[in-house]
């Protein structure tokens, strides 16, 4: 319908056909807007119709009657949806924030950073437990199958090396596993053989031996401490990757987890342990040297890391700046070094490439810069 076709009437809204019909006369249409909506309407003809003005604009009012009230109905009827929503949307927020609060209690009190970290901690925690049952059936094959395992944590200080030994035999059956953390040798120990106060720790058959720094002790801190001579350090260097490689031959699964902190990591948590009288007696005179000594740490671990790494014990890099993933890459380390019975394989024991660093790419690292 072409509107040039029709000319205005003295009433808003009614047209009137500029040419008439021969047999039916001129068409009369309503047109108007309401709602940002147009309607347009046929109201008949002059002759057939015998339509006149006012006839015409009676037509036009009764449209419109018809068609406002139904958009107003259909307005208020929405209206009325979102109003129910919205009602739904603050009954379920109300009930949300009611259980939220009852959680945490007089959680207005706790410092927020501090809340955040004991919430994160949660699914955290959680996440590590799929993992965790994995490490019992690992634990379990173990002693059915009457084998030796032992773990080596290494790192700086507070590279998170006791963390993870946490979380990692956190559920184990205790009987089966040693924890080991070798204070400073005895006099009768220092005449001794360097490696048969540790060989003493060695596990028997279906047990599990961690531990929490190892003979790498004489690859690291021992000759920049002066704890050591070096003609002793380059004996061990020269030694030990033969007397790894006599215990895988004989049965033993040697593990080594290298943890590898940054040197702004690790400052952000001696000064923490500093401030916090729950973790101030982790702070040592050893501690107080670390980033000091940070360089010629860097140049021992280097050597280390170059010289000991070998295809029957091989070092396993563990960055570990973010504590959660660097346990958790810890776990699947372990987990992946035996083929034990009942793996859950829907779990993603995958290594994940920015976490579990090779020797080789660290070592690449380490000659770009000693952050590390």
């Amino acid at each position: 319908m072409n509107l040039n076709d029709f000319e205005k009437t003295s009433h808003s809204g009614l047209y009137i056909s500029k040419d008439s019909h021969p047999k039916f006369g001129q068409k009369y249409i309503a047109r108007f807007q309401y709602d940002r909506k147009r309607y347009v309407k046929v109201l008949g003809y002059t002759k057939r119709d015998n339509l006149s003005i006012k006839t015409a604009i009676e037509l036009m009012q009764s449209f419109k009657d018809s068609v406002i009230p139904k958009v107003e109905e259909k307005i208020t009827k929405q209206e009325d949806k979102l109003s129910t929503k919205d009602n739904e949307t603050l009954i379920k927020l109300k009930e949300e924030n009611d259980f939220l609060k009852s959680i945490l209690g007089d959680y207005k009190n706790l410092n927020p950073q501090v809340l955040n970290e004991g919430i994160q901690k949660i699914y955290d925690l959680e996440a590590l437990k799929k993992y965790q049952i994995e490490l019992i059936k690992l634990q379990n094959w173990l002693e059915k199958e009457n084998k030796r395992m032992i773990i080596l944590f290494e790192g700086r200080d507070a590279s998170g090396k006791g963390g993870a030994i946490r979380r990692i035999t956190r559920y184990m059956n205790n009987k089966h596993y040693r924890v080991v953390a070798l204070g400073k040798p005895t006099e009768t120990q220092r005449n001794q053989w360097f490696l048969q106060r540790y060989i003493e720790h060695f596990p028997t058959g279906g047990e599990i031996v961690l531990f929490d720094r190892s003979w790498y002790n004489r690859a690291m801190v021992e000759p920049i401490f002066g704890f050591c001579t070096p003609e002793e350090h380059e004996i061990f260097m020269e030694d030990i990757v033969n007397f790894e490689q006599d215990l895988v031959r004989q049965g033993m699964i040697l593990i080594k987890l290298y943890f590898s902190v940054s040197k702004e990591e690790q400052k952000r948590r001696f000064d923490r342990r500093i401030q916090d009288p729950l973790r101030q007696w982790k702070f040592s005179e050893v501690d107080m040297q670390a980033q000091d000594l940070w360089d010629e740490f860097s140049e021992k671990k280097y050597e280390m890391l170059r010289r000991t790494t070998s295809r029957s014990a091989p070092w396993h890099i563990v960055r570990s700046d973010n504590k959660h993933l660097a346990r958790l890459e810890a776990m699947k380390i372990i987990l992946n070094s035996v083929d034990y019975d009942g793996r859950n394989y829907s779990l993603d024991f995958d290594e994940n490439e920015e976490i579990n660093i090779s020797v080789q790419r660290e070592l690449l690292q380490m000659r770009k810069t000693k952050d590390y």
